[in-house]
């Protein structure tokens, strides 16, 4: 069999064009978000005016969080906190209370710090640029730059996660993450099409300048149709010039170097009961869970035996003994898994709490800010 009297075995695929297709892509994804862009909590509707501060909210929120999780934070925190300086007034421990089970606390501390750097160094408003807004609490390259396209329409690219991978596939980046980040975001920059040569706002007519909206679009595609396992390029509006289409391995994308996993920590949590109480205390500033609250417990250590965590026990003169519970309490952070052994004890009424520890209302710990692995010990500690 023949095509045009060659052997179709003999046939070859021309090699991809990087360039090919490159003049019409911003236009494509203007086109194809506007039919189907995502409807987000924090995200303007069509034609309205980007409010900074719930893009700014959103984005901390949204760093190593999904779209899920942040959705019910964010729609509490506004309720509670509509504007940057009802959020710079209030308290680091109401941060803390309300960002409870949100993970990574520094993205808490650091938001409050913002908030009141923006009211009492800006006048409460943003500052519209990534230079302005990296000199800020909490806001690196990444947040600067997707507050800055976002809120501001700056011809600037947020390289989030989704946008990693549009692009490693769109442009078939070989190399392998991390290495391959500062190439990727100059390859992601070329979407932006005339804007990228243009420092200009989102508010000029042009429909070329809409930066903010290039990368939710690219954003968008990843989370609905560039997925991680099975995209479906059939329905991309990039797909004829995705060079990772045309070689046909586009899953393969983006390249990733294998991650190292910490070491296993292991530690005790002791739980005390006062009657109705329970005796808590507030983490170390600085570090991690730096502030937030947790049952007193020993230090998280590699290879640490039972009997080095449970000398580490809070000095109560009421207890002689510890009882052990059954079974474990496993977390895994960022850099390393967890593993805690949970004692629990009970004293009388008028046992004093050793300082800095203090007794808490059972009934009101949801007030308190503890982290996702504090509340895992409580209930494994009270048989919950």
């Amino acid at each position: 069999m023949t095509l045009a009297g060659a052997p179709l075995w003999r046939k070859k695929t021309p090699p991809f064009d990087r360039e090919q297709g490159a003049a019409t892509r911003p236009a494509l994804l203007l086109a194809w978000y506007d039919r189907h862009r995502r409807v987000l909590p924090w995200r303007a509707p069509k034609g309205a005016r980007p409010d900074p501060y719930a893009v700014w909210l959103s984005e901390i929120m949204l760093q190593q969080t999904g779209v899920k999780t942040v959705g019910p934070y964010f729609q509490k925190f506004l309720a509670r906190w509509p504007d940057v300086t009802a959020l710079g007034s209030a308290s680091r421990e109401d941060v803390l209370r309300m960002w409870a089970g949100l993970g990574y606390y520094s993205r808490a501390r650091n938001l409050h710090a913002c908030a009141a750097a923006v009211v009492r160094d800006h006048g409460a408003v943003f500052p519209d640029t990534e230079e302005g807004l990296r000199r800020l609490p909490g806001i690196g390259p990444y947040t600067a730059a997707a507050i800055a396209a976002i809120a501001f329409g700056r011809a600037t690219m947020p390289v989030d996660g989704n946008i990693e991978r549009v692009v490693s596939r769109l442009f078939a980046v070989d190399e392998a993450l991390p290495a391959a980040k500062p190439l990727i975001r100059k390859l992601a920059t070329t979407l932006l099409g005339e804007a990228s040569r243009r420092n200009e706002s989102l508010r000029t007519g042009d429909e070329e300048t809409r930066a903010g909206d290039i990368a939710q679009a690219l954003m968008d595609l990843g989370s609905s149709i560039c997925t991680p396992k099975k995209p479906a390029c059939a329905l991309c509006p990039l797909n004829d010039g995705c060079a990772g289409r045309s070689r046909g391995d586009q899953e393969t994308f983006p390249r990733k170097e294998r991650k190292k996993s910490g070491e296993l920590r292991r530690g005790a949590a002791f739980v005390v009961t006062r009657g109705d109480e329970l005796l808590l205390r507030s983490r170390p500033e600085k570090g991690l869970l730096g502030g937030m609250t947790e049952v007193p417990g020993s230090h998280w250590l590699v290879a640490q035996d039972d009997e080095a965590a449970l000398a580490q026990a809070p000095a109560l003169q009421h207890v002689r003994r510890w009882h052990r519970k059954i079974g474990v309490v496993d977390h895994v952070f960022t850099h390393f898994p967890l593993q805690l052994v949970v004692y629990v004890a009970d004293v009388p009424l008028l046992t004093r709490a050793p300082k800095p520890m203090r007794w808490v209302p059972i009934a009101s710990l949801k007030e308190e800010a503890l982290p996702n692995v504090m509340r895992k010990v409580i209930a494994h500690g009270l048989g919950e």
